[in-house]
């Protein structure tokens, strides 16, 4: 029974044992799943994480709950995680191994200020809202902040692309720059963003940039210094030449020194090539020849020569004072365009910096005017005239026409020789009875075409035994529209002068003797048509003094003592920017005229009235302007561009005025320019023209020969 009872009640124990064993081994797992051991009241804040084939989403919601944060979790995370810590951490310590756990899975956590911490994927975490970060800011770890950083010394240009190479460009990081700034602005994990903060305040650092000062004895310094920087260009053309190590040089003519400044080493390379180059000229005399690129050398012989004279006079250096004792002589070469100088070095040295600012390449101005005038002019007359050979007549000096002479003109077509006819009609012929004279022609029809010469519009009358009436009416309408568009290229402050038209004979004097003997006329022959006088004058910036003169003539036609001559002439002073349009002057003109010659009292009737007067209205208008455009050209490319432009322009009239054609020509007849090219060369010499004939007749004999061979070859075939 004893025995029974002891084996009952240890198969109790081991059961309760089993019991505890599970239930000690559910508490152990849910610990560790939890990620947390308690190591006394203490110790509470402590943590000892260890996952094991554990959802990443569960993992979130844990950690979360721990730290008592609010977790967002993008759907687009998802995934197992294995992780295990073997030491206890503090709460940060818990929250950085939580970021760097997301961080080795590619996913970052946002965290805001509400306490609530949103779970997304590295690659979206750069446009996520990521807190700005400064340079006092501690945040450690793989958070996700962004940094702007000023760089002083170099360009974020060239430091960026380095830093992208050691940044997570296709996780969470960034690295753009801002050129005007010169700033970097830096995105990823904190740590990662720190250390390419640390790379940059390493690499933005200022070079050796001291600056020394070569005072020349010998050389000049403005000379000096293209030598170098000719020398300097030909190695910066190499690869891998760094930019630091090309030093900057600047000449001061007024002490002839050289300035220097740069790294060290490139300094002290630029300094023992001054001082080998800054030596006394062996030879005994002091001449030398410059030979000029842009300026005449007989312009500069004036200039030097004044200048020369003013820097003896002065005598500022022991060395200058020194040369007033020997003559410097400037003379000009003109086939060579050169100028040969004799003088002292110091004066040499004096004259040679004159030159290299003078001889420079002077910009050119391109002037385009255009004149547009439109003339309009409407004109109406009507009158009737009356005439009586017993009674008088009515004559208005308005019309094209007299009465008296049209009457006499048309009697005297009508009479017949020996005929009396009213002498009120008009006549060189004798009057052989009071009023009248007798015709000595039949049907002479000269003073009647005489009168009716001079008239335009309708003018009829009649004739009626002593009566004759005229009426006349005659209505002009004058339009003319001119556009003219002269231009011109000239050098900066040079006079340039364009004409296109005529010479016209103009007399202006006669003598004749008394009995005719020695007659003579002077003519003088003046310019017609379209001038244009301009001389610029290119200031600072892109502003063009202009000096104009132009002037639009024609011929207006004759007059009783010569020619009469339209003109119309501005002279004026402007200031113009270069490309754009200004208004030289102008005339708007507008004239209205109206003529009423009446007989009174006849005239004023109503209706009848218009049988006793006569009647002109006229109405002018005239609008003139004068546009002008200036351009500073001061390349050759601009040139080129322009002169292509005006080139392809005349070129297409032509092309158009080819495709109207000629209607009694051909149209292979009219000329076409060729088109535009740079290699547009001249036709070719005489030279060319008989080398290609002699290539055409060796075609032409080599031809024949292969076709008498081909021809003896079939016949040998046939045979």
């Amino acid at each position: 029974m004893g025995t029974t009872l002891n084996v009952f009640v240890f198969k109790q124990l081991t059961h309760k044992f089993k019991q505890l064993k599970k239930l000690s081994v559910i508490l152990i797992t849910a610990f560790a799943f939890s990620g947390i051991f308690a190591v006394g009241q203490a110790s509470a804040a402590q943590y000892s994480p260890s996952f094991k084939n554990t959802e990443i989403v569960e993992f979130v919601t844990i950690v979360g709950k721990n730290l008592k944060k609010t977790m967002i979790v993008d759907p687009n995370v998802r995934g197992k995680i294995n992780v295990r810590s073997y030491d206890l951490l503090s709460e940060e310590q818990y929250y950085q191994f939580f970021l760097n756990v997301l961080e080795v899975y590619g996913y970052s956590a946002i965290e805001r200020d509400n306490n609530i911490v949103k779970i997304i994927r590295n690659k979206d975490a750069k446009t996520a809202a990521i807190p700005v970060i400064g340079s006092n800011s501690k945040v450690l770890g793989d958070q996700m902040v962004t940094r702007i950083v000023e760089v002083k010394n170099v360009t974020v240009r060239e430091l960026v692309p380095l830093l992208r190479q050691l940044s997570d460009q296709a996780g969470g990081g960034n690295v753009t720059n801002y050129d005007p700034a010169n700033v970097i602005m830096l995105t990823g994990t904190a740590a990662t963003v720190n250390r390419l903060v640390k790379i940059i305040e390493r690499v933005d650092r200022a070079g050796d940039q001291d600056v020394e000062i070569i005072k020349l004895e010998y050389a000049s310094a403005g000379e000096m210094v293209r030598i170098i920087q000719a020398m300097n260009k030909q190695s910066s053309g190499k690869a891998g030449q760094a930019t630091f190590l090309i030093p900057k040089i600047v000449a001061d003519d007024r002490s002839n020194s050289v300035i220097v400044s740069g790294e060290i080493k490139a300094r002290e390379r630029v300094v023992r090539l001054v001082k080998r180059l800054d030596s006394e000229l062996e030879t005994n005399g002091n001449t030398r020849v410059y030979y000029l690129k842009y300026s005449k050398a007989e312009d500069l012989v004036k200039v030097l020569k004044g200048v020369s004279k003013s820097i003896a006079s002065e005598g500022k250096s022991a060395k200058v004072k020194s040369s007033t004792k020997t003559n410097t002589s400037i003379e000009a070469h003109e086939p060579t365009n050169s100028l040969v100088i004799t003088g002292q070095p110091d004066m040499l040295r004096s004259l040679e910096a004159v030159i290299r600012q003078l001889d420079v390449r002077r910009a050119q101005v391109l002037i385009e005017a255009i004149i547009v005038e439109v003339y309009e002019t409407d004109g109406i007359s009507l009158g009737v005239q009356w005439g009586n050979a017993n009674f008088g007549f009515t004559q208005f000096t308005n019309g094209p026409a007299t009465i008296g002479s049209v009457a006499a003109g048309a009697k005297a077509a009508e009479t017949k020789k020996g005929e009396f006819v009213p002498a009120l009609l008009g006549s060189d012929n004798q009057v052989i009875q009071e009023g009248y004279y007798k015709a000595d022609v039949e049907g002479d029809l000269t003073l009647l075409g005489a009168a009716l010469g001079s008239t335009s519009g309708l003018v009829t009358g009649i004739v009626t035994g002593d009566w004759a009436a005229i009426i006349q009416a005659v209505s002009t309408d004058t339009n003319s529209n001119l556009l003219a568009t002269p231009s011109i290229t000239t050098l900066d402050n040079e006079e340039a002068y364009f004409i296109v038209g005529q010479e016209v004979p103009i007399i202006t004097g006669s003598t004749s003797s008394s009995n005719n003997s020695n007659p003579f006329q002077t003519v003088e022959r003046q310019e017609i048509g379209i001038k244009l006088r301009v001389t610029p004058q290119i200031n600072e910036g892109s502003a063009i003094q202009l000096s104009i003169e132009q002037e639009s003539s024609s011929v207006s036609g004759n007059t009783g003592v010569d020619i009469s001559i339209n003109k119309r002439e501005i002279k004026t002073t402007v200031m113009a920017e270069s490309g754009e349009m200004i208004v030289l002057g102008g005339l708007i003109d507008e004239d209205v005229q109206e003529s009423v010659q009446k007989v009174p009292l006849l005239g004023d009737l109503p209706f009848i009235g218009h049988l006793f007067k006569s009647t002109s209205n006229s109405t002018r208008k005239r609008h003139l302007m004068v546009f002008l455009r200036a351009t500073i050209i001061r390349d050759a490319s601009l040139m080129n561009e322009i002169s292509e432009t005006k080139y392809n322009y005349i070129r297409a009239e032509q092309i158009r005025k080819q495709e109207d054609g000629l209607s009694l020509m051909s149209n292979d007849k009219l000329p076409i320019l060729p088109e535009w090219n740079d290699d547009l060369a001249l036709p070719p010499s005489f030279k060319d023209y008989q080398k290609a004939v002699q290539e055409d007749k060796l075609t032409e004999e080599n031809s024949s020969i292969e076709s008498l061979l081909k021809e003896s070859s079939s016949k040998e075939n046939n045979e």
